[in-house]
């Protein structure tokens, strides 16, 4: 089995390629893709992802998009990210996760992930962040809602926890959720 050390030297060797860059060899379908890992080795990943982004040898232009920093976002742009810790002092935990799921529903993210302009055979967008932000945004449904925005680049989620290739598994202990649409980076 190889380290996590060496599954992010054969995502870089991944991401290098040209067929990656130009989202060859997926039947036309969207080159959405999971580099899945155990969630104990989220420092060494991120560690390792922030060093991929410092490369300067790359032949790809690295944007990162962290969905708990989205997420602070879209509660400021609203104003009640301030509100958020004195309700929950009144409310109960599933008022407070309906009402931050309706400000930052999959559809949204996926906009708000979305940039432009894209650059096709150059850019990989990298999303990160999915474990800090459960359970308010769920990696299935942002997957889902992200096809239309991204079928000219590859994206690549950092999901700690299992993909299988039809199941996703946040942290090897949450109920499995199909999504078949992905290909598996590693």
């Amino acid at each position: 089995m190889a380290s996590i050390e060496q599954k992010i030297d054969r995502l870089r060797e991944r991401i290098c390629s040209s067929d990656f860059l130009q989202n060859k060899g997926l039947g036309n379908e969207v080159g959405i893709h999971i580099f899945n890992y155990p969630a104990k080795d989220e420092i060494v990943v991120m560690a390792g992802i922030e060093k991929l982004k410092k490369d300067s040898t790359l032949p790809c232009r690295i944007i990162d998009k962290d969905l708990y920093e989205l997420l602070l976002t879209l509660l400021e742009e609203k104003h009640v990210l301030d509100k958020i810790s004195p309700m929950e002092e009144k409310k109960d935990k599933s008022y407070i996760l309906a009402q931050i799921e309706k400000i930052a529903s999959a559809p949204i993210v996926a906009s708000k992930l979305n940039y432009s302009p894209h650059v096709p055979g150059k850019d990989v967008l990298f999303i990160t962040g999915v474990g800090k932000v459960y359970p308010f945004v769920r990696a299935h449904q942002v997957l889902n809602a992200l096809q239309k925005y991204f079928t000219d680049i590859p994206a690549v989620m950092f999901y700690p926890g299992t993909y299988n290739g039809q199941d996703l598994s946040l942290f090897d202990i949450c109920e499995p959720n199909n999504y078949y649409r992905a290909f598996r980076m590693i």
